[in-house]
């Protein structure tokens, strides 16, 4: 496969799917609370807050030339206005070891969990947040900054919408509780059809946790202003204080495909994924593309995955070509684009390889044809906290034995790391 020179190859994670502990979020107070639709709670998860020296030191040696990570806001800002000047030098440990190892950073300032502090005021329904945001944005940047030549502000910022339509497709009651209850277990788009993973165990009362401003179930109109509001104040503190940091944000784009007599609804249903947040976009450097599968939309809204499809771990059709697909259909956005998460949740490591195989043979088609797509990042680097599904699901190019937190490199890490090498040499 042929890649430009400076094609960023590399794994993606969340702060609160590996690091552990996590315990100032939102995520994490739900994980414990009564009724909680989690299948278990984070605990230690992989340890990566400790370990992080040696899972880059890891993705160097395959091959990899860049890491995307999250720096946790709640731990940056564990209470309203005080900022812990040991996370921020935590987290300039971690960039100066990608820097040690050769790794290109790519930082998300905000990945689904948020200091509970900001849950309590109202979260992404509160209309405080984007300046709170971009004041904590503006408080990392200023400190570590010189250190992270790319940003992603907020990670995934249309997965409210994501989540609204699969409930809708449902025929969902529009509550919190069936928001929990009926979301994708792995939040990037789970077709309608796959069941949630651990469904009979994960209630431990009648109770459900309140979810208002919770990040994933903000898919009010008001959170809609309050995310894209955020992004574009985030952006001017990043500008205003680090200039030379491309940002961007990620959006999850399914490959939306119309059935006959469902074109008008496939339409509309890409303008609410994509269109809607191109004024939010008009500024940035680049766009984050997440893509894992696609969705068909008939006359009577998204269709079930079809009977003799493959479908993997999350209950997503294996469909590698949808990630060529959306590419292409992104330029509209007219920036650079960077794949920052695509990947597969599966046991059978050899289907890991082939869908690695076949999404990155699109990705060569779009660059062959003039698609700017400056790298491609595997989700996920380790086996990790998948959110409501728990531990079950296994994304991970690495696996974790979670009792001893020994690191265990699987055949798909090696052949990404060695198309890296290959196209390194080329």
């Amino acid at each position: 496969m042929a890649f430009p020179d400076r094609f960023l190859w590399g794994a993606a994670t969340a702060a609160h799917q590996v690091e552990g502990d996590n315990i100032s979020s939102d995520f994490w107070a739900l994980e414990h609370a009564t009724g909680s639709p989690f299948a278990e709670p984070s605990g230690a998860a992989c340890d990566h807050y400790r370990l992080f020296r040696q899972d880059i030191a890891m993705l160097a040696e395959l091959g990899l030339n860049s890491y995307r990570f999250t720096i946790e806001w709640a731990r940056v800002e564990p209470e309203d206005g005080f900022v812990s000047r040991a996370a921020l030098a935590h987290y300039r440990e971690v960039l100066e070891a990608c820097q040690a190892a050769g790794l290109t950073p790519v930082v998300t300032l905000h990945h689904f969990s948020s200091p509970h502090w900001l849950t309590r005021l109202g979260g992404w329904e509160y209309e405080g947040t984007p300046e709170r945001f971009a004041a904590y944005c503006r408080t990392v940047m200023t400190e570590l900054g010189d250190l992270i030549p790319y940003v992603c502000t907020i990670n995934e910022a249309n997965i409210g919408r994501v989540i609204r339509r699969i409930m809708a497709s449902a025929g969902a009651v529009a509550d919190r509780r069936k928001a929990m209850e009926q979301a994708p277990v792995g939040l990037d788009g789970r077709p309608e059809g796959a069941e949630p993973a651990g469904q009979d165990s994960v209630h431990a009362g009648d109770q459900a946790p309140d979810m208002t401003g919770v990040f994933l179930f903000s898919f009010s109109d008001a959170a809609f202003d309050v995310i894209t509001d955020a992004h574009v104040l985030a952006r001017k503190a990043v500008r205003e204080v680090s200039p030379q940091t491309r940002v961007g944000l990620t959006l999850a784009l399914q490959d939306v495909q119309a059935l006959p007599g469902g074109e008008k609804g496939a339409e509309e249903a890409w303008a609410e994924l994509f269109e809607d947040f191109l004024p939010a976009l008009d500024g940035d450097d680049f766009l984050g593309v997440q893509n894992y599968s696609r969705i068909r939309v008939g006359p009577d809204g998204t269709a079930p995955v079809p009977d003799d499809a493959e479908v993997t771990q999350m209950g997503y059709e294996f469909y590698p070509q949808a990630l060529g697909n959306v590419l292409r259909r992104a330029t509209a956005a007219g920036l650079p684009l960077m794949v920052t998460e695509n990947g597969i949740a599966t046991d059978d490591d050899s289907r890991r390889v082939e869908f690695i195989r076949q999404a990155l043979a699109g990705v060569e088609r779009c660059l062959a044809d003039g698609v700017d797509v400056r790298g491609y990042l595997h989700w996920t680097a380790l086996d990790n906290f998948e959110w409501m599904a728990g531990y079950r699901p296994r994304f991970g190019l690495i696996a974790v034995d979670r009792a001893t937190q020994r690191r265990t490199v699987k055949d798909s890490a090696r052949f990404l790391g060695g198309i890296a090498r290959r196209n390194a040499l080329d």
